[in-house]
């Protein structure tokens, strides 16, 4: 599209959907509005300047510290905006088309708000899943990877394996393996990435799933009934089969001769 210059307007927006997205990690696990009020520091309340709201820039001129109170902010602020401005430039340099781009970035996004909520409170919000899964089915009629026909056939097997798995489990060990939470975010997930995606996403996140167990269990932090945020995982599947699947399902593909 537009080459260097295009991956870099995609970082300058990144940073500032990046700051929206603290907005959403912050106050959805709290039922508060996204809209109303106007960003404030979490420790005095005190509303935020514009000039003191200027993404990754105002916490370092500010010394990561409210200028009110001088409390500390915390470094996810800015590390959130600039891991979400260096994936929409990535996303911008791997997209055949400008509807691949924004299924690609809307993607990173939401898994990265994701991710963070569900580490902090162990919840997916329907805010966030639902929407995007509307908007990755609609993006599909302009894509240029993926059709109409993927992409409701990945969230539906996103989703109805998901829920099958979790209803199983919980039938044959009488606990609950997940909740509905991970099973719509898998769902937005196959509507993004297909079929494909949904397999890789899966296969990714449960290894590390199950790398973060173990290491839990070898240092006595943890057991097997150790309830762990399945959906940061599933996070990063999917930014790794976004990126990833197309290579991916071409060594899979070189396994089996025709």
């Amino acid at each position: 599209m537009f080459g260097a210059f295009g991956a870099l307007a995609a970082a300058l927006f990144g940073l500032l959907v990046g700051s929206f997205a603290n907005v959403l990690i912050h106050r959805l696990p709290r039922d508060e509005s996204i809209v109303r009020p106007g960003s404030r520091c979490p420790a005095c309340g005190t509303p935020i300047r514009p000039f003191d709201n200027v993404p990754v820039i105002s916490w370092l001129a500010l010394r990561g510290r409210c200028r009110a109170c001088r409390a500390p902010i915390s470094p996810r602020y800015p590390l959130t905006e600039l891991c979400n401005a260096a994936l929409w430039a990535a996303a911008f340099a791997a997209a055949p088309s400008w509807a691949d781009f924004f299924s690609g970035a809307l993607l990173c996004t939401a898994c990265l708000a994701l991710a963070w909520i569900d580490a902090d409170v162990q919840l997916l919000p329907d805010a966030i899943t639902l929407p995007c899964l509307v908007a990755g089915l609609a993006l599909s009629f302009l894509s240029v990877q993926r059709t109409p026909r993927q992409a409701l056939l990945g969230a539906a097997i996103g989703a109805g394996a998901l829920f099958a798995l979790g209803w199983l489990w919980s039938r044959l060990r009488h606990v609950e393996a997940m909740g509905l939470g991970d099973v719509k975010m898998l769902g937005m997930i196959g509507a993004f990435l297909g079929p494909w995606g949904v397999f890789l996403s899966v296969l990714i996140g449960s290894l590390l799933g199950s790398v973060a167990g173990v290491t839990l269990i070898l240092a006595r932090k943890g057991g097997l009934r150790t309830a762990l945020p399945f959906g940061v995982f599933l996070a990063i599947g999917a930014v790794a089969a976004l990126f990833a699947g197309g290579p991916l399902s071409a060594a899979y593909r070189s396994l089996w001769p025709s």
